[in-house]
């Protein structure tokens, strides 16, 4: 044992490949101390244990059997039983987390391995898991509450009670019992003359345009406008036509009261007053007038005449939008009569149908030429009436004309 510790010469096959060289016998009566020895892959990289690169420190030594050498003894064991940092996913519930699949022809290099009664390291001293006893068992699919304001999804909400019973039994204007209830009166109505009772105005032109039939040169206008607040209001119709060099054939003024009774429609009510060459009329009118569903523009009415003679009449009439500028109107409009009244050429049931285009250009929101055609027909006795007295019972107009409003 004196050469221990000194450094050895090299032996004089070191380096060489020796795989091949026949094995010398060993002398007789003494025992090969590598016998049953498999030296074949000598010399050649052996693949990494199971274990390579963890860390083992923690785990529990069994003791070796009596008898048999501690394979580890030399090695230092001093900081086993120590604590080490908690892994970040301490404390977890990963039970029903999904494992990803390892890599193919990848052999998990604890495959096999009982590691149920491997202790787990505990978090240093003064340190907490921020995820410690959160059950992740539920994360699938993060199910949340329905995004409902009930006290059922968020019992932290404060309950909500209605007002004590006796909390609107006060004056309805408490300031009168400070200030004169004169002078308050007086600036109530000046705040609600500013805050929503404004009262405005417009004028429509609907209509105003040349007709062409039959080569018969006529004029035709349609005209309302009203003035009011968002509840009530004021207003006035106008309609009518004739021939150039002619007679007016026929016009009409209305005048009336109208209220909202939804946001898109008022009813209507008050007075027409209708001019014909047969004979001069006074209605009672009774209708609505509004904004139906799908952009429709409608008015409906029944007029009651001072003569007892019923009629009504709805028209309806579409904005269609080809550019910003360039707007299709067709127009469809109704008339009806619940008896004959020959002397202003009316037969009772369907009286007339008129359906046209027009075809407007808005130079202005306010101000639009426009081109149209317009078909019109007469049904049932209105059509005889109109045939005896030399008329055509169905004719088709052109126009051009404008249509304005301020």
């Amino acid at each position: 044992m004196s050469t221990m510790g000194r450094a050895q010469p090299a032996p004089a096959t070191a380096g060489h490949d020796m795989s091949m060289m026949p094995m010398a016998p060993a002398p007789a009566g003494q025992t090969d101390p590598h016998a049953s020895h498999d030296m074949s892959t000598m010399g050649q990289a052996q693949p990494a244990p199971p274990t390579a690169g963890h860390d083992m420190s923690t785990m529990p030594m069994a003791p070796a059997p009596a008898g048999q050498a501690e394979p580890h003894a030399g090695h230092d064991m001093s900081t086993m039983g120590q604590a080490h940092p908690a892994p970040p996913t301490a404390g977890h519930d990963m039970s029903m987390m999904p494992m990803a699949p390892a890599p193919a022809g990848q052999t998990d290099p604890h495959a096999g391995h009982d590691m149920s009664t491997m202790p787990m390291a505990s978090a240093p001293a003064g340190q907490t898991d921020p995820h410690a006893g959160h059950d992740m068992a539920g994360m699938a699919g993060m199910a949340m509450p329905p995004d409902v304001p009930t006290g059922a999804d968020n019992p932290g909400r404060p309950p909500q009670t209605p007002p004590p019973a006796g909390a609107l039994d006060g004056p309805p204007h408490v300031a009168d019992q400070i200030f004169s209830a004169g002078d308050m009166a007086a600036a109530r109505r000046v705040l609600l003359a500013e805050n929503g009772d404004i009262r405005v105005g417009a004028v429509m032109i609907d209509q105003l345009e040349a007709t062409s039939v039959d080569g018969e040169e006529g004029y035709a206008w349609d005209a309302q406008g009203w003035y009011g607040g968002d509840i009530h209001r004021f207003w006035w119709k106008s309609e009518g036509e004739g021939e150039f060099g002619g007679e007016l054939e026929e016009a009409e003024l209305q005048a009336l009261y109208s209220r909202a009774f939804t946001p898109y429609f008022d009813f209507q009510t008050g007075l027409r007053q209708t001019y014909r060459p047969e004979g001069d009329r006074t209605d009672l009118v009774v209708g609505v007038q509004g904004l139906a569903p799908y952009w429709f523009e409608v008015d409906a009415a029944a007029f009651l005449s001072n003569k007892g003679e019923l009629t009504a009449r709805a028209e309806a009439e579409y904005d269609q939008r080809i550019t910003q500028k360039l707007i299709l109107q067709p127009r469809a409009e109704v008339s009806l009569s619940a008896e004959d009244i020959p002397e202003l050429g009316i037969g009772s049931g369907l009286s007339t149908l008129q359906v046209g285009a027009r075809l407007r250009y808005e130079i202005h929101r306010e101000f639009a030429p426009y081109v149209g055609v317009e078909w019109t027909r007469s049904f049932g006795d209105t059509r005889d009436f109109a045939e005896a007295r030399g008329r055509s019972a169905e004719d088709t107009r052109v126009v051009v004309g404008i249509r304005a409003w301020f």
